[in-house]
C-alpha cells in the first residue's frame, strides 16, 4: 500500500527534486501510517533541502516503529548535530554503534561530536576505529581523512597560547599608584628595571602582598612562570586576596601545562571580581587549551557582554570556531577583533589578526598541494565548514552513481551546490 507513490519519491529523490520527493512520501504516508521506510526516505529528503527539525521528526517515526533501526539513529544524530544538540547527536550514534558496530561512518560521526564536546582522548579513539573499519572496507580515502583527524588532534604544546601572542595592554592591577607605574614601565618592555624597584620594595617591607604580586607579575612578562607562581603563593601567605594575584597566577599555570590548577585559579578569581572579562577571557584560553571549546566559547560571550569591546575575546573566540570547524563565524569573530584593533591603532595585533584571518579566507590553491585537495576545500566552503554533511551529500552520490572515482564525487556534489546557490541566492 502507497507502494506507487513511495516508488516516485525515490526517483524524484534521486534526481534531487527533494520537494517533490518530499510530496510523494507523504503521500505514501497516507495510505499507510505505518510505513516506515517512507518514514526514514521523507527524513532524508528534509534533512538534504534543509529542513533539520523535519528531518528528526520523520527518523522520530522511524525510531518509535523500529528501536533497533540503527541508519534512523546515525541520520538523527547527523541532523541533531547540524542543530547544534551535540549530546543528542552523541546519544543517537552511541545508539547506532550499539545496533551496528561495524558501520565505520558512526565512529566517524562520533569522533566528530566527541571533539566538538571538548572530549579529545575519545575522539581519537573513535577516528581511529573508523579508519580501522573504512580499511577493512578498502575505503582508503575516507580512512586517510580519519588518521588526518587523528594526527591533528594529537597533544600539542600550549597551542592557545603560542597562537594568541597577543599584547595585553590593559594594566593587571588597577590602582592608580606606585606599584601601578612599576607595572606599567613592565609593558612597555622594561622589565629589568621594573624588577629591580620591585626588588628594592621588598627589601623595605617583606610582608607586602603587593608587591609579591606584582614581582610575580613581572616575572611573567620575563617568562619566569614558576617564579612567578612562587610570589604569588607569598602574596596569597600574606592575605592578599587580590583577583588579580589569582587571575595571574592561572596564567603562570597555565603556561608550565597546569591546566586545571589555572582553571581553579580563574575560578577563585571571579568569585572576587565577577565583572572582570579579562578572567573570562583567560580561562576561556584555560578551557580552549584542554579541548573544551564549548566551555571556551560560553567565557569569550560572558567576556563580550561586560565588554563589548575585548578584541582579545573575539580573537580567542575565533579561535575556538576554527577547532569546532565553525569557519563563518570564526571569520567574523577575526574581523571583529581586527576592526577593534584598528581603531585602538594597536598596530601589532592588527596585523597579527589579519594574518589569520586571511589564512581562513584564502582561496583553494594556496593552501591545498593537489586537485584531490583543492576540490575538498572548495567544497568545504560550499557547505560552511561542516564536513560531515559534505561527506553525506558525497555518499548520496555513491548510492545513486556507483563506481565512479572520488574526484568525480566531488566534482558533482560541487557542481550540484553551486548550481543551486546560483539559482536560490543562498544554500
Amino acid at each position: 500500500m502507497g507502494q506507487e507513490s513511495f516508488d516516485k519519491g525515490l526517483e524524484k529523490a534521486k534526481k534531487k527534486d527533494y520537494a517533490g520527493a518530499i510530496e510523494e512520501f507523504t503521500a505514501s504516508l497516507q495510505v499507510n501510517p505505518e510505513f516506515i521506510e517512507a518514514y526514514y526516505q521523507r527524513g532524508l529528503a528534509y534533512y538534504d533541502l534543509g529542513k533539520i527539525p523535519q528531518a528528526v521528526f520523520d527518523y522520530d517515526q522511524v525510531l518509535k516503529r523500529d528501536s533497533y533501526n540503527a541508519e534512523a539513529y546515525y541520520c538523527r544524530a547527523l541532523a541533531r548535530l547540524a542543530l547544534k544538540n551535540l549530546p543528542g547527536a552523541l546519544k543517537d550514534v552511541d545508539k547506532s554503534i550499539e545496533h551496528n558496530c561495524y558501520k565505520a561512518g558512526a565512529y566517524n560521526l562520533r569522533g566528530v561530536v566527541e571533539r566538538k564536546l571538548g572530549n579529545i582522548e575519545s575522539a581519537i579513539a573513535n577516528f581511529k576505529k573508523a579508519a580501522e573499519l573504512y580499511l577493512e572496507q578498502k575505503d582508503t580515502e575516507n580512512a586517510k581523512l580519519c588518521l588526518e583527524k587523528v594526527k591533528q588532534l594529537q597533544p600539542r604544546k600550549q597551542e592557545v597560547i603560542v597562537e594568541k601572542p597577543l599584547l595585553q595592554t590593559t594594566p593587571l592591577i588597577s590602582q592608580q599608584d606606585y606599584f601601578t607605574s612599576l607595572l606599567e614601565k613592565a609593558e612597555k618592555g622594561n622589565t629589568r628595571e621594573a624588577l629591580e624597584d620591585l626588588n628594592w620594595v621588598l627589601r623595605a617591607d617583606a610582608q607586602d602582598g603587593k608587591a609579591y604580586c606584582c614581582r610575580g607579575v613581572v616575572y611573567c612578562k620575563q617568562g619566569k612562570y614558576r617564579k612567578a607562581i612562587a610570589d604569588f603563593n607569598t602574596a596569597l601567605q600574606l592575605n592578599f586576596e587580590d583577583a588579580a594575584v589569582y587571575r595571574n597566577r592561572g596564567k603562570a599555570r597555565l603556561q608550565i601545562g597546569d591546566n586545571q590548577g589555572a582553571i581553579a585559579d580563574f575560578n577563585q578569581a571571579l568569585i572576587i571580581q565577577p565583572e572582570d572579562d579579562l578572567i573570562y577571557v583567560a580561562r576561556g584560553n584555560a578551557y580552549q587549551t584542554i579541548g573544551h571549546y564549548l566551555g571556551a566559547i560560553e567565557d569569550y560571550n560572558q567576556a563580550l557582554e561586560i565588554n563589548s569591546k575585548s578584541a582579545t575575546a573575539f580573537y580567542n573566540r575565533g579561535l575556538c570556531n576554527i577547532r569546532m570547524e565553525e569557519l563563518p563565524q570564526a571569520s567574523n569573530d577575526f574581523q571583529q577583533a581586527a576592526s577593534i584593533y584598528c581603531e585602538k591603532e594597536d598596530w601589532d595585533n592588527y596585523q597579527l589578526v589579519l594574518k589569520s584571518l586571511k589564512k581562513i579566507n584564502a582561496p583553494a590553491p594556496e593552501v591545498e598541494k593537489n586537485d584531490y585537495e583543492k576540490l575538498r576545500y572548495r567544497l568545504l566552503r560550499l557547505v560552511g565548514g561542516q564536513w560531515e554533511i559534505a561527506q553525506r551529500l558525497i555518499e548520496q552520490a555513491k548510492f545513486y552513481y556507483p563506481g565512479m572515482s572520488e574526484e568525480w564525487y566531488l566534482e558533482t556534489v560541487i557542481h550540484d551546490l553551486e548550481r543551486d546557490l546560483g539559482s536560490n541566492g543562498n544554500w
